[in-house]
């Protein structure tokens, strides 16, 4: 049993939020809608287009009198978009041959890391104790009360 300190548990905890955060960055994709009215920002929106300032014009038309194309609106609108990345579980076939020989033996040792000897013999039996010349508790002064 591993017993942690309580600022090794606040920076495990810490990092663990920390790659939690990562992967669900990583895997999540959304859009923003944006406005601007000439060189100025006027609005943005995550769930739906983005409200506009009223000054855009309704559509390029003609003129009837000049016979000539109106001026462009001079409102835009921007949507920036960001994928997210669905293809985080790879499968055991696209890994190289190198990759699945070490996944092998790695499982392998893991599992086969707990096994215990199947045999009943004590390996220091024969051998004897070591001499004590002095009491070791009398000699650091160490008694129990």
């Amino acid at each position: 049993m591993v017993i942690l300190s309580p600022m090794k548990k606040i920076i495990h905890k810490s990092m663990s939020l920390f790659m939690a955060s990562v992967v669900l960055m990583a895997t999540m994709s959304f859009t923003m809608d944006m406005h601007f009215c000439g060189d100025t920002f006027v609005d943005y929106s995550f769930s739906q287009s983005a409200d506009t300032c009223g000054m855009e014009l309704s559509s390029t038309t003609t003129n009837c009198e000049n016979n000539m194309l109106s001026q462009k609106s001079c409102c835009n609108d921007t949507q920036l978009i960001k994928q997210g990345n669905d293809d985080l579980k790879i499968s055991f076939s696209q890994l190289s041959h190198e990759q699945q020989l070490f996944v092998a033996t790695f499982t392998y040792s893991y599992l086969n890391l707990l096994d215990g000897t199947t045999s009943q013999e004590t390996p220091f039996f024969d051998y004897a104790p070591p001499f004590i010349e002095q009491d070791v508790q009398i000699l650091h002064q160490t008694f129990l009360i």
